[in-house]
């Protein structure tokens, strides 16, 4: 059974940090790209970040603020946040792109076919 689920979400200060993990399960990161999203309220779901085999892209709303790494052993994904800012307070989600052994490329979510259900980040003072 293919699951995702994400923590590490929270209440931070702007200028503040955050590290989500993504857990996966029923398939690896080794075979599947592991995207994320968030939403805001009122919002709709926007792209943030994917990364496959040492390869990641991120959004330019975050770039130079996001890492992303994994623990092959534990099959996690971690998006470490930096430099947070009001505008990032969302619903953070990990989602696995629809193609296995394939770089994900896609901004688009009908792409991704699995989701966790979110963590909430809040960057309020």
């Amino acid at each position: 059974q293919v699951q995702l689920v994400e923590s590490g979400g929270g209440l931070v200060q702007p200028g503040g940090s955050l590290r989500l993990s993504c857990a996966v399960s029923g398939f690896t990161l080794g075979e599947y790209a592991i995207g994320w999203f968030r939403q805001a309220p009122g919002k709709e779901r926007e792209y943030v970040s994917c990364f496959w085999d040492g390869d990641a892209s991120y959004a330019d709303s975050v770039k130079g603020r996001l890492t992303i790494s994994t623990d092959s052993g534990k099959d996690t994904m971690y998006l470490e946040m930096r430099g947070l800012k009001p505008e990032d307070t969302a619903d953070y989600y990990c989602a696995r792109y629809q193609n296995i052994f394939r770089t994900c490329r896609s901004q688009n979510p009908d792409d991704y076919d699995y989701w966790g259900q979110g963590t909430q980040v809040i960057v309020s003072s």
